[in-house]
């Protein structure tokens, strides 16, 4: 009467599910296509529209890796992370820039960024270099 479902093969563990990642980025479009991509790939993402609001997340949550723009209003990424590398509790977090600007690459590396990705962001390169970055800091 009814058929047997054939039980579905067990899925390996994946960093992804437990892992959190802020996005910080003053466009929104763009907040939301990382958005888009992470969540789909089975991260948790926070979304901040500034270095202010991805602060306050910092303060109030766990936070596994940061993407962060470069280039916005009132404090950019690079201050942010600068700051970020004087708090004990999270400065080791691995930090990802994400921006459509070249010249700031040696300064994020001075910093400690883990990578520096160029908008527009393949979706793939993302991916791999997040849980490259997630793998290298939990090992």
């Amino acid at each position: 009467m009814f058929k047997k479902r054939a039980k579905a093969a067990p899925q390996p563990y994946s960093r992804a599910m437990s892992a959190t990642i802020l996005v910080m980025d003053d466009d929104e479009g763009m907040r939301e296509l990382l958005r888009l991509y992470l969540s789909n790939a089975g991260y948790e993402v926070l979304l901040a529209e500034d270095a202010f609001a991805a602060g306050n997340f910092l303060l109030e949550r766990r936070v596994d890796l940061l993407l962060a723009d470069i280039e916005m209003p009132f404090m950019d990424g690079l201050d942010l992370v600068q700051a970020l590398r004087n708090d004990p509790a999270i400065c080791k977090m691995p930090v990802v820039f994400v921006t459509s600007h070249g010249q700031y690459e040696a300064r994020g590396k001075e910093l400690g960024a883990v990578a520096y990705l160029r908008k527009p962001v393949r979706q793939d390169l993302l991916l791999a270099t997040v849980e490259k970055h997630l793998a290298a800091a939990t090992s």
